[in-house]
């Protein structure tokens, strides 16, 4: 549990990390004690086709999760990572033949949120992912994608098309962790602005978009007046993203801590921003829409 720089409680969660019950390097008890050290919260452990319970490891909460995959290598053909996290139970009947709507419908009869896992590692294209109903949120940021595989961590550009077209997910930072190496490990996480690591109250938290994804620095940002405006702790860089192709939206400095952004277009629908700290450590805001 953290003190935000307004004093709001925030809850450190992972909600994408793999293990050796399926094709992670640690044990469920090993991994738990990483995170633990590192401060977390609360994590899901979320190995593929394998449905992990709510319980606890090591005095460290864990939220049920589990990863289905469906498609493989050629992302023309459809490849896509669906994360189930809070199920009551464990879903029933998921094949690896499901269509990904299919599975998404299956996780929220028991009570589930279904999060888009990595979509530009996996070259889900927003015309791909308009047509899933009912996706509870999707990854901004997805760690092991950059270090060992396509290089396609960062799902921005695919965050802002959909976000032109008025499609406003909740954005989550994750490890996805497998190899326990620097990067793909205690890297990316999401601060959870809620008091307790109740499941409805952590849920409903997320579906309001009521928390920052982050690697360290601390992110918020809010309407003021006809303004938005960016409060964080010190970074270098802070940076205000819309549906405009051109305009004055990047602020940098030494030690910055706010910046305010007028939109200047009619036609700007939605702003988000990110902040970059002098170790090169990034967080994001969720989409606001205008």
């Amino acid at each position: 549990m953290f003190k935000d720089i307004f004093g709001k409680t925030r809850q450190k969660l992972g909600l994408h990390i793999h293990t050796t019950l399926s094709d992670g390097k640690y044990a469920p008890d090993v991994t738990a004690k990483i995170y633990k050290e590192a401060g977390y919260d609360a994590i899901a452990l979320t190995d593929h086709w394998y449905f992990g319970e709510a319980k606890e490891l090591g005095g460290l909460p864990i939220i049920s999760g589990c990863e289905y995959n469906i498609g493989f290598v050629d992302c023309n053909e459809g490849v896509y990572h669906i994360l189930a996290l809070f199920c009551e139970s464990e879903p029933k009947g998921i094949e690896k033949t499901d269509s990904p709507q299919a599975i998404i419908d299956k996780i929220h009869e028991v009570g589930g949120l279904c999060v888009l896992a990595h979509p530009a590692w996996s070259l889900n294209t927003p015309e791909m992912i308009k047509t899933l109903r009912e996706v509870d949120a999707t990854e901004i940021y997805n760690a092991v994608s950059g270090i060992n595989f396509s290089r396609r961590a960062d799902s921005s550009l695919i965050v802002d098309m959909l976000a032109m077209q008025g499609y406003f997910y909740p954005l989550l930072a994750t490890d996805d962790c497998h190899y326990y190496e620097e990067g793909d490990c205690t890297n990316s996480y999401i601060m959870v602005e809620c008091e307790s690591l109740g499941r409805e109250e952590l849920m409903q938290a997320i579906r309001e978009k009521k928390f920052y994804a982050t690697q360290g620095p601390e992110i918020h940002l809010t309407r003021v007046g006809d303004a938005f405006r960016v409060d964080c702790s010190e970074v270098r860089e802070i940076v205000f993203m819309s549906n405009a192709s051109f305009s004055h939206r990047t602020f940098v400095g030494e030690a910055l801590t706010s910046a305010e952004y007028t939109p200047r277009h009619p036609h700007e629908t939605y702003i988000r921003a990110y902040v970059v700290d002098k170790n090169g450590k990034y967080a994001w805001t969720n989409c606001v829409k205008i």
